[in-house]
């Protein structure tokens, strides 16, 4: 009987799903700081000693509420047993309540002032800064409202707790109250959602300009695959159907725009270019993501999209920006897309006109000899000799 009382407690099922929750999240966050030191991707290894030190403390502030409630409620039951009046519970919980406000108060500082040192540094990219803008101003009208109602919740709380000696005041209805409350929200989200309207059409400018740089992404489990227009500047066609173990992204190579493709390791931006990142998956939903330009767009099998964008901080730049020799931007999944999700990186530079074209002069072409063999095509080296030959022959 007890113990079908004990699995039944709200309170015992309440602790399980925060413990589980805590811990999920816990799990979820820890990262391999051995692969960062290294800088080869291993699996992620579980710290299950962290992980037990902030459950550990989440059950000892569980059980301190607990046993300080007990302790109130034994000396309540004393001071009745005595003869005497017992404690005014509503003002012991309006008590709580400022309590309650002055830590949440002091959370909300604290996090601000530690946590708010983490946050990306400025944008490396055109659109950023306007995204950055958004985000800051949101960020401070919220707060602001947070702040306000949450000081006026417990205040009135404390202020307004039941006394025999007042009387509330009923008040059923207000026209003025509810057209405040109503129009000052209504209008304030409505300047930021035209606001942020206007300015993701601006980022997500469809339009195809004549310098754009249009660079193919591809992303498989589990890992990213780049591929360069040549020297036409356009790339070729890919069908799912021509997919091989060679031919990797299905180039269709009927186009003869598909020739001169190059397949990159590295991601490399020419600084103050429009950028066109062709984004595409091959099994499972990706995200092409890269914080520091505030580029984010989904990967999705059989719907090709895109995403336009200027980079305008070189990698040099922003090294010296962040006092940081070894600093990369990097290209991420930030989707959970599998066991080895962790693999998907790739390495993106941003550097001059000049560094950009001499890097795209030593790239290897895509149509490398072993896709030429199984296309029956004429390998490099065949076609060199042929011309040779048949300049030998006209000679």
């Amino acid at each position: 009987m007890g113990f079908r009382k004990l699995i039944n407690s709200k309170k015992l099922l309440s602790f399980f799903a925060a413990f589980m929750l805590l811990g999920t999240n816990l799990l979820m966050a820890q990262t391999d700081a051995g692969s960062a030191a290294t800088g080869q991707a291993e699996a992620p290894k579980v710290d299950w000693t962290g992980v037990a030190y902030y459950v550990l403390i989440f059950f000892l502030i569980c059980l301190g509420v607990a046993v300080v409630g007990k302790i109130l409620k034994v000396y309540d039951l004393t001071l009745k047993m005595q003869g005497k009046k017992g404690l005014n519970w509503n003002t012991v919980m309006a008590t709580f309540c400022i309590i309650f406000l002055l830590i949440g108060l002091y959370g909300a500082y604290w996090s601000f002032t530690e946590q708010g040192s983490m946050t990306l540094p400025e944008a490396a990219s055109a659109h950023g800064v306007k995204i950055d803008e958004m985000f800051t101003v949101t960020t401070i009208l919220t707060m602001i409202v947070f702040f306000i109602t949450q000081i006026l919740l417990f205040t009135f709380l404390f202020r307004y707790r039941y006394s025999a000696k007042r009387r509330a005041h009923f008040l059923p209805h207000n026209n003025t109250i509810e057209k405040v409350w109503t129009i000052i929200p209504a209008v304030v989200l409505t300047i930021l959602v035209v606001f942020g309207f206007f300015t993701w059409q601006k980022i997500m400018n469809s339009e195809n300009l004549k310098d754009d740089i249009n660079i193919d992404v591809t992303g498989h489990q589990f890992a990213w695959e780049l591929r360069y227009p040549g020297k036409d500047g356009v790339l070729g066609p890919k069908d799912f159907r021509l997919v091989t173990g060679t031919n990797n992204l299905g180039v269709n190579f009927k186009k003869k725009s598909s020739f001169d493709d190059l397949k990159v390791d590295t991601m490399y931006l020419p600084v103050n270019k429009s950028i066109r990142l062709n984004i595409l998956a091959q099994d499972v939903i990706h995200s092409v993501y890269m914080p520091y330009f505030r580029v984010q767009l989904n990967a999705v099998p059989g719907l090709p999209t895109f995403f336009k964008f200027v980079p305008t901080i070189t990698t040099a730049q922003m090294r010296a920006k962040l006092d940081d020799p070894k600093f990369e931007y990097t290209l991420y999944c930030n989707k959970i897309c599998g066991g080895s999700h962790y693999n998907m990186q790739k390495v993106v530079r941003v550097v001059s006109e000049a560094e950009y074209q001499t890097w795209l002069s030593k790239q290897k072409p895509y149509l490398n000899d072993a896709l030429r063999k199984e296309l029956h095509f004429a390998s490099a080296n065949e076609q060199s000799n042929g011309s040779t030959n048949r300049l030998a022959l006209n000679n």
